[in-house]
């Protein structure tokens, strides 16, 4: 199979290994269902930070936004204002916010009204931005694709509906490489460069919220992941982000890429903050049939002293520049230095399970875009890439793709046995070039997706929580980032684990 710029190579190795005997009712659901907690669990009770210093707002987090609201320091409006001048064409990220949102000046003006009358919400005056496949109702959500025209969503996708209702105000609509799996070079907006050099992008397919965050147009922001795309753009904007459990946040408003392999989760500044939006996200809403029934303790604890961390080696550590490894390194000793002991732990079959989980992208893909293959010319060159090698998958392929999701989840949790968390390099090198899609390894050139999805996908796969949060700088300078996974639903237990890591690596 030629090499692609758009897309990982799929091996033929994987149709020659062994499958279950039998296909799991929804391929991997059940497996996760076993790990939802009884019954729904109390929501985190987190302190605020420190009152803000002054100054521009547009640098304030979730939790110091909220401290400032509540101090009287400023109102949602005067941020409101101070966030769409960020937002603006001399801004320091244009190209990540596509539109405003218009009821966000009403809703900004209400929320000052709260404050006033001691009716504050828990994330009243948040303002998000939402990446341009989620539903916002009242404005034109495109996918970034020349496909979709001017739809305008009739109603809010759950996530935002949430949020709205937790008193966050959705202000932007964000950027995406198209339908969440398109080129860097997106043919209705074009590309979205990072704000740390906007020779580089921002990443993908979550890319307008990474730039976003890193540029302080938003506080917060909404994603989806479905190989890496929260967490890839939060390693090369060096921001912060979640893809929670399968199953914890519904889909309900989202446009799907791959049924079973979508997330979608919060990006923000820091774990701290992730972890005050996290409880609004989770829970059924009834309508997405993968939603997990209960919601659970998504606490973040308290201390990691005594905590057991997987150092997972091979796979992870392949394809990683020195100074990505030697960030995560550090990250590791900060770790055991608050108490926690590290233990080396091995996965296996880690190639085939990320080769089996391109297999089900692609043929998710090309099936959910099937009604548009007559007017394939609209759709960008990667897209069309993804969507013809999805047509040439035999049915078979996509099936035991599918099949040997639980022995992957199996074997993921059993190396884990005994093991709090696993912390992995982020992504193995820095922001790719926009010139062509190269990333540098030790000074050698890659084609991104050869490198980027490497430590990120297999989280998909198996449905695990993932949290990405920077780690230092690499060697151009640019961020790197390391990454935090845990076991089914132990969502809080990620989150807890990089509130450490941040308040110590930087």
């Amino acid at each position: 199979m030629t090499v692609s710029p758009w897309a990982s190579t799929v091996l033929p190795q994987s149709r020659a290994q062994p499958v279950p005997a039998a296909c799991e009712p929804g391929h991997g659901e059940a497996f996760l269902a076993r790990f939802a907690p009884p019954a729904t669990a109390p929501t985190p009770k987190l302190p605020l930070p420190a009152l803000p210093a002054g100054g521009d707002p547009s640098g304030f987090g979730v939790g110091a936004l909220l401290a400032a609201y509540r101090a009287g320091l400023t109102d949602p409006p005067a941020v409101l204002a101070a966030l769409q001048a960020r937002a603006a064409a001399d801004g320091p990220a244009p190209e990540a916010v596509l539109c405003r949102i218009a009821t966000a000046q009403a809703e900004a003006e209400a929320s000052a009204a709260r404050y006033k009358s001691g009716t504050a919400r828990p994330l009243e005056g948040v303002f998000v931005g939402v990446k341009d496949i989620i539903d916002v109702a009242g404005a034109r959500v495109t996918c970034g694709s020349l496909q979709t025209g001017d739809r305008v969503a009739a109603a809010d996708a759950s996530v935002v509906a949430r949020l709205r209702a937790a008193g966050a105000i959705p202000a932007f609509m964000l950027a995406t490489s198209e339908f969440a799996c398109g080129a860097a070079v997106n043919a209705r907006y074009g590309a979205v460069p990072n704000p740390h050099d906007r020779t580089r992008w921002a990443g993908g397919s979550s890319t307008g919220s990474g730039a976003a965050l890193a540029a302080g147009i938003v506080p917060l922001a909404l994603g989806t992941d479905t190989g890496g795309s929260i967490r890839i753009p939060s390693a090369f904007c060096g921001i912060t982000g979640l893809k929670p459990t399968r199953g914890l946040v519904p889909r309900t408003g989202v446009a799907t890429l791959s049924w079973t392999l979508d997330h979608v989760g919060p990006m923000a500044r820091s774990a701290a903050d992730l972890a005050r939006v996290l409880p609004v996200l989770a829970g059924p809403d009834g309508d997405d049939p993968l939603a997990a029934s209960h919601i659970p303790d998504l606490t973040p604890p308290s201390s990691i002293a005594g905590m057991r961390i997987g150092v997972p080696s091979g796979w992870f550590t392949e394809r990683c520049d020195a100074a990505v490894l030697a960030a995560w390194r550090a990250a590791l000793e900060v770790l055991r230095a608050q108490g926690a002991t590290l233990h080396e732990v091995a996965i296996p079959d880690l190639a085939l399970a990320h080769d089996e989980a391109w297999m089900v992208l692609y043929a998710e893909l090309a099936a959910c875009q099937e009604a548009r293959l007559p007017t394939m010319d609209l759709f960008d060159a990667g897209t069309q890439d993804r969507i013809s090698r999805g047509r040439e998958m035999m049915a078979t392929d996509y099936i035991r793709a599918l099949s040997r999701r639980k022995l992957a989840q199996s074997a993921m949790l059993a190396a884990m046995e005994g093991i709090d968390v696993l912390v992995t390099p982020g992504v193995g090198a820095e922001a790719a070039r926009l010139e062509d899609i190269t990333v540098q390894v030790d000074g050698t050139r890659w084609a991104m997706y050869d490198v980027t999805p490497r430590n990120t996908m297999i989280f998909d796969y198996v449905g695990f929580p993932a949290l990405m949060l920077p780690s230092g700088r690499g060697a151009s300078g640019l961020p790197v980032a390391v990454q935090v996974v845990g076991r089914p639903f132990a969502d809080g237990v990620c989150l807890g684990v990089g509130m450490v890591l941040e308040g110590l690596l930087f």
